[in-house]
C-alpha cells in the first residue's frame, strides 16, 4: 500500500522487550535528526530542514510524544508555507491531526485544502480524506463526500502501481461510508446510493468538500487562501 495510507507502528502488539528495543531505536533516530536539525538550522535550505522537520514530527508521534509533536509539525507547517512547499505543509498537517490536539482538527481542514488545491501525492491526500471518514459518524455525509473525492483526486492524479492501490483504497472507502450511511450492501444500491447523494458530480463534491474543511477549520485559518489562490495559475 502507498506509505501515507498506515504509517503508523503498533508497539502494543509487540512484547514488553521488544516495545523496548522499538522504542529505544525510534528515540535513536529521534536523536540523530534533532542533531542534523540543529546543525542546519543556521544555514538551512528549504528543502533539507523542512524534510527533517518532518522526520522528527513522524517520530515523535511514533513515540505518542504528542505535544512536542505538534509543536514540531506546527513548526514544519511555518517553515514550509513561508517557502511555499505545499506538500511538505499538507504532510504536517497531517502530523498535527496525528498527534491529537486541541486544533487538531483545524490541522486536518488545512491539509485537505493544501491537498486538493495543489497537485500533491494522491496518497497523502487520500489519508487526509480518510481521517474524516474516521471522524464523522456514521449518518454524515461529510464522510460520503470525503470518499468521493479520494475517488477523484486518484483518478486525476495517481498512475501506475500507485494508481492500481489508491484506486482500489478509495472506493473501499465509499463502500464502507455507503455501508456504515445507509447500510448498503450491493452494487446496484451504491450505485443509487451515488447518484441520490450526487456523489457523481464533481463539482457539487468539491463545493461540498470545501464546506466539510471550514467546519473543520472554523476561525483557526493559518494560511491565506484569497492570496494564495491568487498565486495559482488556473483560478
Amino acid at each position: 500500500m502507498v506509505k501515507y495510507l498506515d504509517v503508523r507502528i503498533d508497539l502494543g502488539a509487540e512484547t514488553g522487550q521488544d516495545a523496548r528495543a522499538s522504542v529505544q531505536a525510534i528515540e535513536g533516530r529521534l536523536y540523530a535528526v534533532q542533531d542534523r536539525i540543529r546543525e542546519t538550522t543556521s544555514n538551512s535550505e528549504g528543502h533539507d530542514l523542512v524534510t527533517l522537520l518532518l522526520e522528527e514530527s513522524s517520530l515523535l508521534v511514533e513515540l505518542k510524544r504528542m505535544s512536542e509533536a505538534w509543536n514540531s509539525a506546527h513548526k514544519t507547517f511555518e517553515t514550509s508555507t513561508q517557502q511555499k512547499l505545499w506538500e511538505s505543509a499538507a504532510r504536517a498537517c497531517d502530523l498535527m491531526f496525528r498527534s491529537e490536539q486541541p486544533l487538531s482538527l483545524a490541522a486536518l481542514g488545512q491539509g485537505i485544502w493544501l491537498a486538493v488545491t495543489f497537485p500533491v501525492d494522491p496518497g497523502l491526500t487520500v489519508s487526509l480524506l480518510n481521517h474524516v471518514i474516521e471522524e464523522t459518524p456514521d449518518h454524515s455525509d461529510g464522510a460520503a463526500v470525503a470518499a468521493a473525492a479520494a475517488i477523484y483526486i486518484v483518478d486525476l492524479r495517481a498512475r501506475g502501481r500507485d494508481y492500481e492501490e489508491l484506486s482500489v483504497h478509495s472506493r473501499q472507502m465509499m463502500t464502507t461510508v455507503a455501508r456504515r450511511h445507509s447500510g448498503i450492501e450491493n452494487q446496484a444500491n451504491l450505485d443509487h446510493w451515488i447518484e441520490r447523494l450526487e456523489l457523481n458530480d464533481v463539482g457539487r463534491i468539491l463545493v461540498r468538500l470545501r464546506n466539510v474543511v471550514d467546519v473543520l477549520v472554523q476561525d483557526n485559518w493559518w494560511i491565506n487562501r484569497d492570496a494564495i489562490q491568487s498565486e495559482l495559475p488556473v483560478q
